[in-house]
């Protein structure tokens, strides 16, 4: 599904191996860990530091659907992402307690994982719970009081989903984020997500949630018109902010300028 824009060079696809490698060694860079959270029916891989700082609030940021196809018809046999974006947003992050949720199958294999859990199922139920406990565990972790949410590219329809589920997510930003993903299978006429979750179906518990949507102007797999649709029929209070970005895409440059970046955006979700 999309491969042609959501993969380059697939020719030579590094192994699963040398992707997780990769997320090890960025997260070892910045003094961060690797854990493993077994919520069941997955196993997660988190990334956290190796020890929290004082603060009540905890930001997760939530992975985005990784390596999911090798070609538009063939799924891949290991979603585990080539680019951990979300990870690199989340080292970037200038200040603050910061923890990283990759999603079921990446970097971990459960018994439970088939190929439906990144392609068709990849916001069933049945993962929205998985993650939402492992989101309880870093919380504990961290003696966090509230939670902010950071979803990038499919992490955001998971971001908003346990927005709708809990009451201790004070707002959510995605980044170049899928919120709504009958819409997106619309838009590129490809085939809908028959058996996950859709945002779009928890508007009114999402309609107190403080949002920043941050968007690609030449992003053409979320374009920023797909953005500005689910906000316009999903009103909320305070009212969502959409930020078009000049310049970026799908991948280019969010974490690049994420420390920039964070200030602003931070300031934007603080309660009053």
């Amino acid at each position: 599904m999309l491969a042609a824009l959501l993969v380059s060079g697939c020719a030579s696809v590094p192994s699963p191996e040398s992707r997780n490698a990769t997320a090890n060694e960025l997260a070892r860079s910045h003094h961060w860990q690797a854990q493993q959270i077994d919520s069941q029916p997955f196993s997660l891989r988190a990334f956290r530091p190796e020890q929290f700082g004082d603060g009540s609030r905890l930001t997760i940021y939530l992975e985005g659907d990784g390596f999911a196809w090798v070609t538009a018809s063939q799924p891949s046999t290991d979603p585990t992402p080539i680019d951990p974006v979300a990870l690199r947003l989340a080292l970037a992050q200038p200040n603050g307690n910061a923890a990283y949720l990759g999603r079921p199958c990446q970097y971990l294999k459960s018994a439970a994982c088939s190929r439906d859990y990144w392609t068709d199922a990849r916001f069933a139920v049945e993962v929205v719970a998985s993650l939402d406990r492992a989101v309880d565990t870093l919380k504990q972790q961290a003696h966090a009081q509230t939670l902010q949410l950071v979803g990038y590219s499919g992490g955001a329809a998971i971001a908003l989903l346990l927005a709708a589920r809990r009451d201790d997510i004070d707002s959510v930003i995605t980044v170049a984020g899928n919120l709504d993903h009958q819409a997106w299978t619309r838009f590129h006429r490809v085939q809908p997500l028959t058996r996950s979750l859709n945002p779009g179906d928890f508007g009114p518990a999402l309609s107190h949630l403080r949002q920043v949507h941050l968007v690609g102007a030449d992003d053409p797999v979320i374009p920023p018109e797909l953005t500005r649709q689910f906000v316009a029929e999903h009103p909320s209070q305070p009212a969502a902010q959409i930020q078009v970005m000049p310049g970026y895409n799908h991948h280019c440059c969010w974490a690049e300028h994420w420390a920039e970046l964070w200030p602003t955006l931070d300031s934007k979700t603080l309660l009053p």
